[in-house]
């Protein structure tokens, strides 16, 4: 069975998709299928781009009529209202206009008055959403979709294959994996784990049969002041970087699942993120800032 790697960029990440088909003409036209609806997303979903449907909701904040949104966005805004119940406020699609004050290429630390001033705009809790209708109340208040649009677009691009006819492949959009099927001999996707340290390296391979696996970390954008690292995560109760974990690697029945998991466990630090994924059962891997591996993935010592 011909098998086909496409390497491409999309959403800021290096991005491959692993594919079988009956023919090399049938690769190609699922794998055009599938970059279409990356590209589609990423129109859609980016907070960069003004045409966005992303910066037409943000460019509405204030309005008291807000916005009407298709279905699809609903369920993406359905799905992050459970996902900051559940995390306890910690997963917050309106918290990335904190990066107003946190910028990363500036090579300093914001002032405690620069985040405070932003805080009143943080807070999904502060939102009207009565599908399909959104209200972002006050101006300056934003929504990003980037915290969990990569998984999402993993897990459509996965289930488009399959509506295509294929049933064995991988995606892989900058390390977050969705599984089409495994390979045709029915074995598992073997798959390495970024080491948070070391740039190109794997701290551990893992084997993928089904469904998706994430990542979180602190390396691929962070701020280094001192010889400090200030993660591009920030806890959107404080304002502040997340402290006490490189990276979470969770696997779970989709991609978004798994993202939001890792993103959360991140959020709760070394001992309260751990406890966070016990609690979902899900399968994960955590490395601590001292490079400690933990979790039901870790490979045995």
């Amino acid at each position: 069975m011909p098998a086909r790697q496409l390497g491409f960029k999309a959403m800021g990440s290096p991005c491959r998709l692993h594919l079988y088909a009956d023919s090399e003409a049938r690769c190609q036209e699922v794998a055009e299928a599938a970059l279409a609806e990356v590209a589609r997303l990423e129109r859609k979903y980016s907070r960069y781009r003004e045409d966005s449907l992303a910066s037409q909701i943000n460019a509405r904040a204030g309005d008291p009529d807000g916005i009407e949104l298709d279905d699809e966005t609903a369920a993406l805004l359905d799905y992050a209202a459970l996902a900051w119940t559940q995390s306890g406020g910690l997963f917050d699609i309106s918290s990335g206009v904190l990066h107003r004050a946190w910028n990363l290429r500036s090579g300093r630390l914001p002032a405690r008055e620069e985040i405070a001033a932003l805080q009143p705009l943080v807070g999904w809790d502060k939102l009207a959403w009565r599908r399909p209708r959104l209200t972002l109340p006050l101006p300056g208040m934003q929504l990003d979709f980037g915290g969990y649009v990569k998984e999402y677009a993993a897990d459509r691009v996965a289930a488009l294959c399959r509506e295509l006819g294929l049933r064995h492949g991988l995606v892989d959009l900058g390390g977050d994996l969705a599984v089409v099927g495994p390979h045709p001999d029915g074995s598992a996707w073997r798959v390495g784990i970024r080491h948070p340290r070391a740039p190109g390296g794997a701290i551990a391979s893992l084997a993928l049969a089904s469904g998706g696996i994430a990542t979180s970390g602190d390396y691929e954008r962070c701020l280094l002041v001192d010889g400090r690292r200030y993660s591009h995560l920030l806890n959107p109760k404080t304002g502040w970087p997340v402290r006490g974990l490189a990276s979470v690697t969770v696997a779970a029945s989709h991609c978004l699942i798994a993202g939001t998991a890792s993103t959360v466990a991140m959020l709760k630090g070394r001992r309260g993120g751990a406890a966070w994924l016990d609690r979902l059962g899900l399968p994960s891997l955590r490395v601590d800032a001292r490079g400690n591996l933990s979790g039901s993935l870790a490979p045995a010592a």
